[in-house]
């Protein structure tokens, strides 16, 4: 930790610990990870016959070579889904940016606490959105041949999983920890 004399006042100066830089980094793979699962055209697939992403429903009759889409914007799960998705998506952008920015400022402390509070939020948020999708899903769409959740739903687990561990990381006290680096 480096310290500089002005005066009679000391003003401590934070070093970067290689926690928050982990956090960092786990914070932009999210932000990543949730981009891939908005626009991602596979949260649920069906034997080469179906598709439904957050934006559309696809199907290809049989006989078709064509394939016929229609929004899934007009259920209200569907966008409940988006939402919340959405919401979570923009609270990681808003902590990445945050996180970002306190990396360029000396006094960090004071941006940790609310980078891991929008971290929390958008983690509820997100695990709120993944729960409800398969429920509503499978309550109201009944394919009659194999479907399966696909990459796109699982992006979105990861964009979940990612920004709970950021989360974790920026909750750790620094003053413990900033003294050994």
């Amino acid at each position: 930790m480096a310290s500089s004399v002005s005066g009679a006042e000391e003003v401590r100066v934070s070093a970067l610990t290689p926690l928050k830089l982990v956090g960092l980094v786990c914070v932009f793979l999210a932000l990543c990870l949730d981009v891939g699962a908005v626009l991602s055209p596979a949260w649920v697939t069906a034997d080469d016959q179906y598709h439904l992403s957050l934006w559309e429903s696809c199907w290809k009759p049989v006989a078709s070579e064509t394939w016929r889409c229609s929004s899934t914007l007009g259920t209200d799960w569907q966008i409940a889904t988006l939402a919340l998705l959405l919401g979570g998506a923009f609270l990681i952008l808003l902590s990445f940016l945050v996180a970002l920015v306190s990396v360029c400022i000396r006094s960090r402390r004071r941006f940790y606490r609310p980078v891991a509070i929008m971290l929390f939020a958008a983690v509820v948020l997100q695990a709120c959105c993944l729960v409800l999708y398969p429920i509503k899903f499978i309550e109201t769409i009944s394919l009659k041949i194999y479907h399966e959740f696909n990459w796109g739903y699982g992006l979105a687990w990861g964009a979940t999983i990612f920004s709970f561990g950021g989360a974790i990381l920026y909750c750790l006290n620094p003053k413990d920890y900033e003294d050994y680096y």
